[in-house]
């Protein structure tokens, strides 16, 4: 397999046919879950073949968008089985990264540690002191989409998703949970402000 002609192929592909629209769904935000998973890889001990596929499906995982807005995880397994042959990547590998990608679909349900490390990476800005800078971009792609309109609703859309979303990891429970903790009082200390 060629996982560095892999990489280079989608990283071109999002960068020239994401819509400008999604600020939360870009270029940026596949980097950081790329290097989010391979620093939670790192700390959970995974190595080899698991990280490398790891690493390619955490540059797919969101590919989709560039074919369709719903669905997209399953646009991006689509994807991920017409063009990762051609990167050499064989039958049973294409598998295990397109069951990471669906891992990823909300609600997360992850079936085996790369999946894990995969859903904790996608999310992991919750846990961190970027959250409010990342959730930005998200309630701006989501208004640009019709989804929401109000600064209320995405607060009260933040509230309910942060109650419902767990870590998987060992890694994130222990660094990233705590601080998730204190947005969701965060969020919950805002709509108290602002009913």
């Amino acid at each position: 397999m060629d996982p560095q002609a892999a990489r280079s192929y989608i990283l071109r592909r999002l960068r020239d046919e994401l819509p400008a629209a999604r600020t939360y769904h870009c270029l940026e935000h596949t980097l950081d879950v790329y290097a989010s998973a391979v620093d939670i890889a790192e700390q959970e001990g995974v190595t080899g073949d698991g990280l490398v596929l790891l690493k390619i499906a955490a540059l797919y995982h969101d590919s989709g968008f560039t074919v369709q807005d719903l669905e997209h995880e399953k646009a991006g397994c689509e994807l991920v089985r017409e063009k990762l042959p051609e990167f050499g990547f064989d039958p049973d590998q294409i598998d295990l990264i397109c069951d990471m990608i669906m891992a990823t679909k909300i609600p997360q349900t992850p079936r085996n540690k790369l999946a894990r490390i995969l859903c904790d990476a996608d999310l992991d800005y919750l846990g961190r002191g970027d959250f409010e800078r990342i959730g930005a971009t998200l309630f701006a792609e989501m208004k640009h989409y019709g989804v929401l309109g109000t600064e209320r609703e995405w607060n009260e859309l933040q509230l309910r998703f942060l109650e419902r979303h767990k870590y998987f990891t060992s890694t994130n429970k222990r660094l990233r949970e705590p601080v998730k903790q204190g947005h969701l009082a965060a969020v919950k200390e805002w709509l108290a402000r602002n009913p």
